[in-house]
Parts: structure tokens; sequence; C-alpha cells
């Protein structure tokens, strides 16, 4: 699985980036259903992952002492299926925390309607 992470109004530190890589890891259980292997092995696409998730971070405003003011996003591109959250909380860790509980949310949702409408072969 692919992870980019950007950030905005905020600096990314080794720690920060540990967490979201355990978090969004955490994911790639529920997302192999839909993987089949890693990699795309044709021939234009050589090498290219699968599972791709792009993740944005960053602090809504620089002046607020109190409130909703850190913000995640995530975006999640399956083979054939893209799942997308977001979070506003006071905390960043419970933002992200959040975010993925809400894709494996998601995850799963899809995994049953993918179960119940597949044709037996």
């Amino acid at each position: 699985m692919k992870i980019v992470i950007k950030t905005k109004n905020l600096e990314l530190n080794q720690e920060l980036q540990d967490y979201i890589q355990e978090k969004i890891n955490s994911l790639e259980k529920f997302a192999k259903v839909f993987q089949g292997e890693n990699y795309y092995n044709g021939f234009f696409t050589k090498g290219k992952p699968r599972a791709e998730v792009w993740v944005e971070i960053g602090r809504t405003t620089k002046h607020h002492q109190k409130g909703d003011i850190f913000r995640a996003e995530v975006q999640m591109r399956l083979s054939g299926k893209s799942l997308r959250a977001e979070s506003e909380r006071n905390d960043l860790k419970l933002a992200i925390t959040e975010i993925k509980d809400e894709l494996q949310r998601e995850l799963k949702k899809y995994k049953g309607k993918r179960e119940v409408w597949r044709p037996n072969t």
C-alpha cells in the first residue's frame, strides 16, 4: 500500500508520520480483498501499487485557542473503488483514529455488498 502524506500549517515530525502509517497500514488487511496481488503487472502499470492512500493533515487556522482546529482527510483508491473520509477535532491523533475507523467501516460495508452481488463461477 502506497501512502502519501501532505501537511498544511503543520510540521510533520517522525512520530506523527509513524502514527499515521501505523493507523493506515492497519486497514490493509481489509483492503486485501480488493487488491489480489500487491502490484499491477501490466505493460503500462508496471510496479504501480493496487492501493494508494493520500492523507492530508493540518491546522485549520493558526490563531484559534480552542475548538476544532485540526483537520485530517484521507482518500483511498483501490482497484475500481475510491473511499474518502475526513474529520476535524481538537486533537490530531484523535482525528486520525476517527478516520481510520470510518474507512474500516466503509471497507467492511463495501466488502459485504461485493460478496452479495458476486456471481457464482
